[in-house]
């Protein structure tokens, strides 16, 4: 009798293992917590360990990577996750070369990612490989139209463009090009630099010498501090704007005093404590940022949140994957693409996400500000 009940026992406790194992999500994550990207990366890694480690009766297991900012180690570390370590979904890379990169991958795997990137061109235009690939930051036209929205009510007519040579800015150029010309403006320079350049001074000269009444910046954080700090010093008097790439404290702290005035559209998460209570995303948001400030000492940069919504999507999805299938099979991943698809008014920090499977980024206006550079700080325009 003892033996049999030492039997059972043993059974029911295999039995609870097993069931526990099943009842495990694995998620992966590669940042580029070191390298020259890990201004983007580290509050990325930071933003993890905020994220919810369950959800209703399943385990969520994320396998983070440091891909040092090295586009051959994202997809290096993306094989080693599908194969190895059976991931039901990916969180990252953090760069946007690095993510256009592994999104085959993931897709050939039919596993979803999320990508807290700041380029469309993982998303858009859609198709059989991207539908695998849901993007955890507003897209471009959304950013776009706030800007040319911005440019009009001020009176410009003219506008310089200088953007990345790379998925950033060329996927940048494209979006806003024809929104602009629609809206009325002419585009009368159109300028690329590289993420590694150290001097823009030619493209600076070819700005200058096309007159523009206002010059587009297509670049991300520090980097988005060069050209803006050129031209400033090569005498340009006209208004310089941002995307959502140069909502970081990097931009302010490398561009100085050069930046004061800089405009910048990006998500209400820049100015935690001016945000309105009617913003539907103002308890999330404040919620992320005390948090992320509590365990890391320091205000989150909009590349953590890319990370932390990202986690929100996830788990919000999770469960009606489950109603079809169990973590770590093949059905399981598909429910997962299928429920990420069809999320709709899920309130993140950045804003509120609703997806169509024509759209996998899904937010709207409603997270978007015009902020400005005040005394070294992002401060809410409100005209």
């Amino acid at each position: 009798m003892k033996i049999k009940a030492i039997t059972g026992v043993l059974s029911a406790m295999a039995l609870a293992a097993s069931l526990s194992a099943q009842a495990q999500v694995k998620v992966g994550v590669i940042v580029s917590a070191t390298g020259p990207t890990a201004f983007v990366g580290i509050p990325q890694k930071n933003s993890v360990a905020l994220l919810p480690k369950k959800v209703g009766d399943l385990s969520i297991e994320y396998i983070q990577f440091d891909d040092a900012s090295d586009s051959t180690q994202s997809v290096q570390l993306t094989k080693k996750l599908l194969s190895e370590n059976k991931i039901d979904a990916l969180i990252g890379p953090s760069g946007s070369p690095n993510a256009m990169g592994v999104l085959q991958f993931m897709a050939e795997a039919h596993t979803p990612m999320l990508a807290p990137v700041g380029t469309a061109a993982v998303v858009v235009p859609m198709d059989d490989k991207k539908r695998w690939v849901f993007k955890t930051h507003p897209n471009d036209d959304v950013i776009s139209d706030g800007l040319i929205a911005a440019m009009t009510k001020r009176g410009v007519k003219t506008v310089g463009f200088i953007g990345y040579n790379d998925p950033y800015g060329e996927n940048w150029y494209k979006t806003f090009a024809p929104m602009a010309q629609k809206a009325g403006l002419k585009i009368v320079a159109n300028e690329r630099y590289s993420r590694q350049d150290t001097s823009v001074t030619g493209q600076v000269a070819k700005l200058l010498a096309a007159h523009p009444d206002a010059i587009l910046v297509a670049g991300v954080a520090a980097g988005a501090a060069l050209p803006h700090v050129q031209l400033v010093d090569a005498g340009y008097k006209g208004a310089i704007y941002h995307t959502h790439g140069s909502a970081s404290g990097a931009f302010i702290k490398i561009g100085g005093k050069q930046v004061e005035g800089a405009l910048v559209v990006g998500p209400l998460l820049l100015v935690p404590n001016e945000i309105p209570d009617s913003v539907a995303s103002k308890k999330v948001t404040l919620g992320y940022v005390t948090s992320y400030e509590k365990q890391f000492g320091s205000p989150p940069p909009i590349f953590g949140a890319g990370v932390y919504d990202a986690g929100l999507i996830l788990v919000h999805a999770i469960p009606e994957a489950a109603k079809k299938g169990k973590p770590g099979t093949p059905e399981f991943r598909s429910a997962l693409r299928d429920a990420l698809e069809g999320t709709k008014d899920l309130v993140t920090s950045q804003g509120v996400v609703t997806m169509t499977p024509q759209d996998h980024s899904g937010y709207d206006a409603r997270g978007r500000v015009l902020v400005t550079v005040k005394d070294g700080k992002f401060v809410l325009v409100k005209d």
